[in-house]
């Protein structure tokens, strides 16, 4: 059986979007499975981490939840560096925090490096009644700007595995045509030296015939 520590990278994630449009809820969706409601506002930075499937590799997604707060844009910018992947959340009844959306890119853009996979987010589906934003205006932002878009539900969990698991996907077909250099400090990718099965003290390689 295939143990929690045995993955063969470390994705870094990063979420981010202004205060109140769903961040946290996202990541506590996908990374425990519920919903939480009244979900107190992140002060600073939340982390959280799962263990996926990519192409048959074990991926481990360490996902960091930024606060939206305008005060704590200065903390929350060191944890941008280094992210291989970034969710970009704006609330689709609230129009403010789509319209804000060109300054998260433009943190993320400059902050992250020229390989990171950002992906927009379409917060609470699940109230298309009181919708303020259109999936079509939303879709036109992403194309012009060459990010990934989908709607999402952090109440119900609709589309929320698609956008964390398709960021993945991205990554490591990266990783696999060598756009993405493992060796740059910046990456966001940590590969990881999986041991021997029989000898945990050796690094597992074609040389084992053990393993």
């Amino acid at each position: 059986m295939t143990s929690s520590s045995q993955y063969s990278y470390i994705f870094k994630y990063i979420i981010v979007g202004d205060m109140g449009v769903g961040k946290s809820c996202l990541l506590h969706q996908f990374t425990e499975q519920k919903f939480t409601a009244d979900c107190p506002h992140t002060i600073g930075v939340e982390f959280g981490t799962r263990i996926i499937e990519v192409s048959g590799k074990k991926i481990k997604l360490q996902i960091w939840d930024t606060a939206g707060q305008e005060r704590f844009r200065a903390v929350t910018r060191s944890y941008y560096r280094g992210a291989a992947g970034a969710l970009m959340v704006y609330d689709i009844t609230r129009r403010s925090s789509y319209n804000h959306l060109s300054s998260w890119l433009s943190d993320t853009r400059n902050l992250t490096n020229p390989g990171t996979v950002i992906y927009l987010i379409g917060n609470k589906l699940d109230m298309e009644s009181n919708r303020d934003v259109s999936y079509e205006e939303a879709k036109q932002f992403a194309d012009e700007n060459g990010l990934m878009f989908l709607e999402a539900s952090a109440k119900t969990g609709e589309y929320v595995e698609d956008a964390f698991l398709k960021t993945a996907q991205i990554i490591y077909e990266c990783i696999q045509d060598g756009r993405l250099d493992l060796n740059a400090a910046d990456s966001g990718v940590q590969q990881k030296i999986l041991q021997c099965e029989t000898n945990p003290n050796v690094e597992k390689d074609k040389s084992c015939m053990q393993c």
